[in-house]
């Protein structure tokens, strides 16, 4: 079986270099770097007005980069954009407030301030799902095949651990364009309902390998590992009960960073992860026999 591993996870982390050279998937991080990247708060009042939302842009925006168009009667998303302009090396404001204010700084005039944020004031922005028009590129990350039971085998090894497993339906899904989640506080595993069957098993390995390896972190530097190691584990027993998960490639290549290399440096523990987690499974249909 260690064998077996090895030789699925070269193939795998063969296959990221080649999806990472390919052209579909340089037109999809072009698309990706004209989105921003939004501050915390500015995440959460997105989140607090449409927790569906995926990609998010402003109408001219989406009009002028993308070729798309907000679909009438839609409501805007409104977040805090920052106001630029020469600022005062004492006070931090703007020439104008500087003066109103009555600071007494004067080592430098105005004309030679450095610019930088002043001030910050509404702007409205829409989610890709208000707009239409011309497709953004995918990456195709589907698994196929007949995944069997192998989805209530997930939910049994969870429950075994002590964590709480749910597929969500779509129309009741919170979590934007994630396909699962585990919630590390609540110990909880939850997976959106998907049309092909083998996705949604996938997904649910998925998870339940990041349970079993990652404790809770705040590091977002840490998030392009923990993604690895989860997906390249999923990918493994996927192949072990039959799916076709080779797609993968295109999710790892997806996280900033992640190559062949990055695969091959943590093969020992996914490995062992994949390895621990098939027999759980295997034992677990055993039981239910």
């Amino acid at each position: 079986m260690h064998e077996t591993i090895d030789a699925w996870l070269d193939q795998l982390a063969s296959g990221v270099d080649d999806a990472q050279a390919s052209e579909h998937f340089q037109q999809w991080l072009d698309v990706q770097s004209q989105f921003h990247d939004y501050s915390l708060n500015n995440t959460l009042l997105i989140y607090a007005q449409m927790p569906e939302a995926t990609r998010v842009a402003g109408y001219n925006t989406w009009r002028e980069e993308f070729d798309r168009h907000v679909q009438e009667g839609e409501q805007a998303i409104w977040i805090w954009a920052p106001i630029t302009a020469a600022k005062c090396p004492d006070c931090g404001n703007s020439p104008s407030y500087h003066d109103s204010i009555d600071c007494e700084y004067d080592d430098a005039p105005p004309a030679e301030w450095s610019t930088g944020v002043v001030a910050f004031k509404p702007v409205p922005v829409f989610d890709v799902s208000q707009t239409e028009g011309e497709p953004l590129p995918e990456l195709d990350t589907t698994t196929r095949g007949e995944p069997g039971d192998l989805l209530e085998r997930v939910r049994a090894v969870a429950l075994d651990r002590g964590i709480s497993f749910e597929v969500v339906p779509s129309g009741e899904w919170t979590h934007g364009d994630a396909g699962g989640v585990y919630q590390h506080d609540a110990e909880a595993i939850e997976v959106e309902a998907q049309s092909n069957d083998a996705d949604e098993a996938r997904v649910a390995v998925h998870e339940l390998a990041h349970a079993i390896l990652h404790e809770p972190s705040l590091d977002e530097n840490e998030r392009p590992r923990r993604e690895l190691e989860a997906e390249a584990t999923a990918y493994v027993i996927a192949r072990h009960f039959g799916l076709d998960a080779s797609k993968s490639r295109f999710y790892l290549a997806a996280w900033a960073d992640q190559d062949e290399a990055d695969v091959r440096e943590r093969l020992d523990r996914i490995q062992s992860t994949a390895a621990s987690l098939i027999e759980c499974l295997d034992d677990t249909l055993e039981s239910h026999r």
